[in-house]
C-alpha cells in the first residue's frame, strides 16, 4: 500500500511538470513578443523623428523653409496636411491595409520635416539641438517608467487629453492676445502635459498587446502605436524649446 502511494505521488508530481513547464514556456514566448512589438513600435517611431529630422534640416539649408514661411497658401498646406494625415490614419485604419498605413506615416514624417523647418528660422542651432537631446533623455526615462511601472496609468488619459484640448483652445486664444507671459505659461502646461502622455501610451499600448497578439491588426497597431509616441515626442519638443529655446 506505500509502495502505490508513493507511485501515485510521483506520477502526480510527474504529470505536473509539462503544466509547469508549458506555463513558464508560454510566459517566456509572450514576454518575447511583447519585446518585439515594442521595438517595433520605438523603432518606427525613432525612425519617423530622424526623418523628419533630416528633412526640417534640408529644407532649412535649401531655403525652402523660408520660401514655405513666407506667407501664401503654401504655408498654410505644409502645416495642415500632416494633421489630416494624423486623422486619416486614427479614424480609417480598419479601411488600410498595414502597408498603407506605413507609407502614410512616412508621408507624415516627411510633412511634419518640412512644417518643423521653421524652428530653424526662429532658434539658434545649439538651442534646437539642447533641447532635442534634453527631451530624447526625458522621453527614454518617460517611457521606460510606463513600461515598467507596476502603477495603472489609465485614469491619466482622459484628463490628459483634456489638457491637450485645453492647450489647442489656449494656443488659438494667444494668437490674438499674443501674451509673451502666456504663451510660457502654455509651454510649461504642454511640457507637462506631453510628458505624462509619454509614460500613459507607452503602457496603454504595452497593455494593448495582450489583446492585439497574434490578430492581423497586430501590424497595423505597429504604425499606429509609433505614430503616438511620435507625436507626444514632436509635441513635448516643441513645447520645451518655445520655454527655454535661445531666438535668432
Amino acid at each position: 500500500m506505500a509502495d502505490w502511494k508513493d507511485t501515485s505521488r510521483d506520477a502526480q508530481r510527474l504529470g505536473s511538470v509539462p503544466r509547469a513547464g508549458g506555463d513558464v514556456a508560454g510566459r517566456v514566448g509572450y514576454d518575447e513578443g511583447l519585446r518585439k512589438h515594442m521595438l517595433s513600435i520605438y523603432n518606427y517611431m525613432s525612425s519617423g523623428v530622424l526623418l523628419t529630422g533630416i528633412v526640417a534640416l534640408l529644407a532649412f539649408t535649401s531655403g525652402v523653409a523660408e520660401t514655405i514661411f513666407t506667407g501664401g497658401i503654401l504655408r498654410w498646406i505644409v502645416a495642415l496636411s500632416p494633421l489630416a494625415i494624423v486623422f486619416a490614419m486614427s479614424f480609417g485604419a480598419n479601411r488600410f491595409s498595414t502597408g498603407t498605413l506605413q507609407l502614410m506615416f512616412w508621408a507624415f514624417a516627411t510633412l511634419m520635416g518640412l512644417s518643423m523647418s521653421s524652428v530653424f528660422l526662429v532658434y539658434t542651432g545649439g538651442s534646437i539641438a539642447t533641447t532635442f537631446f534634453a527631451t530624447s533623455a526625458a522621453f527614454a526615462g518617460l517611457s521606460l517608467w510606463g513600461y515598467t511601472t507596476k502603477k495603472s496609468l489609465s485614469g491619466m488619459g482622459s484628463f490628459l487629453m483634456m489638457g491637450v484640448i485645453g492647450l489647442i483652445v489656449a494656443s488659438l486664444v494667444n494668437l490674438f492676445l499674443q501674451s509673451p507671459a502666456f504663451h510660457y505659461v502654455i509651454s510649461f502646461l504642454g511640457v507637462l502635459i506631453f510628458a505624462g502622455l509619454t509614460a500613459y501610451d507607452t503602457q496603454r499600448l504595452k497593455n494593448e498587446y495582450t489583446y492585439l497578439r497574434g490578430t492581423e491588426f497586430a501590424g497595423k497597431a505597429v504604425i499606429l502605436g509609433a505614430l503616438s509616441l511620435y507625436l507626444d515626442f514632436i509635441n513635448m519638443f516643441q513645447f520645451l524649446l518655445s520655454f527655454l529655446g535661445n531666438r535668432e
